[in-house]
């Protein structure tokens, strides 16, 4: 892999980070380390060519990480063709994943047999992890779209991701009726909770019919405590809507964009109507529902988040239903809301109590639209660094020594799109 100093448009905005923060200045010393971790550790290709983006210090390629690691140098591939073919070849590997299993969240190499394959569900050797979850399926088609609307290149839609989108619609409508139609369950042995789903691996029960979509886990990995998760029924309505505008544009299937489209709008309808908590005077969303009233008020630190819902393309920033959620969610209301003498942020239950999430951070940062704010948080992730100028997981929020994962590829990134941002330049969505 060619070093990042070697492609002019990420120097030009190294150089734009310095002239603006000061050559010397933290943030420029993070920026530039981060940006050339991705690109420098996590992609690999094999000896026929094909590319593998690991997550960073585990050996497995996850559909959302690999996805949201690239996705800052949507920015830059125009300009550089190397980078451009590494993403369009990052798409055609997801999509080839995808029909692998569209149930896998995580996939080997090779078929090698590595992970978890003692786990109670349908495992083969090509799946590092079988967890079933809703983001997994739509970040690679986000990618795709965004490397189109971001570039102008259309190779990757090509017969393997028209399979693959239609594979997605034809799960994704199997799991709006998990209870009686899903052929996915999930168990795994001496493990947390959180690690397993209930009911003999098919999870809390849902009310089928709502138009809503199932999970198994959330972005974290973690099991959902109700099925229909939120934020990633929003990520699954933005990008049906997406697949509905390739299908039209750029492959001329006037049949699945309409299939796609229409299918868009009924989950954004059934989030509209089965997610906004009652009883209160504002609105807001809840994080979790199960369809029969039961909400889980929350939000967890990864993407698809509810924080980052103008991030994924659900809404603008300034819609009143969002921002009486983030109200909420940046609040004590959010029981993984945590605020002490070094942050104040978004941690999760995947990672211990107190501890702020980096990509929390940014995404807060990404979805403001006040210059204050932003700059807090600038100011706030510089210094939980611990002196590595990169990007943890999570950091303890009186103890920015401490932290989890001291090498996490999609939080450097985050990190470097929220820089990117506040200099004025964004992913076209």
């Amino acid at each position: 892999m060619k070093k990042e100093k070697q492609y002019e448009a990420i120097e030009k905005m190294m150089e734009r980070v310095r002239e603006a923060f000061g050559a010397e200045h933290k943030i420029a010393r993070m920026f530039e380390k981060c940006i050339s971790n991705t690109l420098d550790t996590t992609i690999k290709r094999d000896e026929n060519g094909k590319i593998f983006v690991i997550t960073g210090d585990i050996p497995a390629m996850w559909l959302r990480d690999s996805s949201c690691q690239l996705r800052p140098f949507l920015l830059f591939a125009k300009e550089e063709p190397e980078i451009l073919e590494i993403i369009r070849d990052l798409v055609k590997r997801q999509m080839e994943c995808i029909l692998i299993d569209p149930y896998a969240n995580a996939f080997n190499e090779s078929a090698n047999g590595n992970g978890f394959q003692d786990d109670r569900t349908e495992m083969k050797p090509e799946l590092w992890e079988r967890k079933y979850e809703i983001d997994s399926l739509c970040f690679p088609f986000q990618l795709s779209y965004q490397l189109w609307k971001n570039t102008g290149c259309t190779e990757q839609f090509d017969e393997s991701w028209r399979k693959a989108a239609k594979r997605i619609v034809e799960v994704f409508r199997t799991e709006q009726y998990h209870e009686e139609k899903s052929p996915y369950y999930f168990e795994r042995k001496n493990c947390v909770y959180t690690d397993t789903l209930s009911r003999g691996g098919k999870g809390a029960l849902v009310k089928s019919g709502t138009g809503l979509i199932w999970s198994g886990f959330r972005p974290s990995d973690d099991a959902c405590t109700y099925g229909y998760l939120i934020p990633s029924n929003m990520l699954a309505s933005v990008v049906l809507s997406e697949m509905a505008q390739v299908s039209r544009e750029v492959l001329a299937d006037e049949a699945f964009a309409a299939e796609a489209e229409s299918f868009s709008v009924e989950v954004r309808k059934a989030i509209e109507e089965y997610a906004i908590v009652p009883g209160h005077q504002k609105e807001f969303y809840a994080y979790e529902v199960d369809g029969y009233g039961q909400y889980n008020i929350m939000d967890d630190a990864n993407i698809p988040s509810l924080l980052a819902m103008p991030y994924i393309g659900y809404c603008k920033k300034n819609a009143e239903r969002y921002l009486n959620t983030r109200e909420v969610i940046l609040s004590e209301w959010n029981p993984y809301y945590y605020s002490g003498s070094a942050l104040q942020g978004i941690g999760s239950p995947h990672t211990p109590h107190s501890y702020v999430w980096m990509i929390a951070l940014c995404v807060q940062g990404l979805t403001s639209e006040s210059r204050e704010e932003k700059e807090k948080i600038l100011e706030m992730v510089c210094n939980a660094d611990a002196g590595t100028d990169l990007m943890h997981e999570s950091v303890c929020k009186d103890d920015p020594e401490q932290y989890t994962r001291p090498w996490f590829s999609w939080a450097n990134s985050v990190f470097c799109e929220f820089v990117i941002d506040y200099l004025g330049d964004s992913v076209k969505m």
